[in-house]
C-alpha cells in the first residue's frame, strides 16, 4: 500500500524498541476517568508504520448510518486473543502494558484493533468503547500510535471542555477508570495536509 510519511525528527532509527513505562504521566479527567500519556514510548516507530502499512491485511468496511450504507472512513484490522500480532514488538508492548497495569486492571490486555488513517479525510466519530464490559465496568484501553500525529479529542459525555492530545511517532495513551462510560473520544477530520497514521488499540477481553 502506497504511503507518504514524514519521518519524525526525534526518532531517526529503524531499530524497534520500547522505553520504560515509568515515565507515564497521568491526567485525571473527572468522574473517575483518567488518561496516561507517554510520548515516544516506541523507538523506531516510523519503521513499524511502514511494516504495518504494507503487511497488515487491511479491510475497508461499510456500515448502516440512518437510512444509508456508508464507507467507514479508515481501514481496519482486528486480532483476537491468541492471534499472532503483525509484529513481535506489538506482543512486547501488550505484555509490558499488562505487567505495568496489572494491579489496577486486574487482567491482561488480550486483543488488538488497528486503524489506518490514510490522510486527513479519514476519521472516527465521537464514541466510547461501550460495547461489552466497558458499558458497566471501569476498564482500560491502551493506544499506541505510529505515523504522522493526529489529534485525539476527549470530552465529557454530558458536556464540558474538550481535551486534545496529538498522537503519532510511537506515542502511548491509556484511557482508564470510567473513561469509556463517562467520556467520549474522537479523531476528527482535518482540512490540513496531513500524512498517514496507524493506531494500535490494546483491550482486555470483552471490551470493544
Amino acid at each position: 500500500m502506497s504511503t507518504h510519511l514524514q519521518a519524525s525528527l526525534f526518532d531517526q532509527t529503524d531499530e524497534l524498541g520500547l522505553g520504560p513505562l515509568d515515565g507515564v504521566r497521568r491526567t485525571p479527567l473527572g468522574d473517575g476517568a483518567w488518561i496516561d500519556l507517554l510520548p515516544g514510548w516506541l523507538h523506531g516507530a516510523d519503521a513499524l508504520f511502514a511494516r504495518l502499512a504494507d503487511e497488515v491485511p487491511w479491510r475497508a468496511e461499510r456500515r448502516q448510518m440512518y437510512e444509508q450504507v456508508v464507507a467507514v472512513p479508515r481501514l481496519l484490522a482486528y486480532y483476537r486473543a491468541g492471534d499472532a500480532l503483525p509484529h513481535p514488538v506489538l506482543d512486547e508492548a501488550r505484555d509490558a502494558l499488562g505487567a505495568h497495569y496489572a494491579d489496577e486492571l486486574g487482567e491482561p490486555f488480550t486483543t488488538a484493533g488497528l486503524c489506518y488513517y490514510r490522510d486527513g479525510r479519514d476519521s472516527v466519530a465521537w464514541h466510547g468503547d461501550r460495547i461489552g464490559r466497558g458499558a458497566r465496568e471501569d476498564t482500560m484501553v491502551a493506544i499506541l500510535s505510529v505515523g504522522t500525529p493526529r489529534d485525539l479529542l476527549l470530552r465529557p459525555r454530558h458536556g464540558g471542555d474538550t481535551v486534545r492530545r496529538p498522537l503519532g511517532h510511537g506515542d502511548l495513551i491509556v484511557m482508564g477508570g470510567s473513561c469509556q462510560r463517562t467520556w467520549e473520544h474522537a479523531v476528527p477530520k482535518s482540512t490540513r495536509a496531513t500524512g498517514p497514521r496507524i493506531s494500535i488499540q490494546f483491550r482486555p477481553q470483552g471490551v470493544n
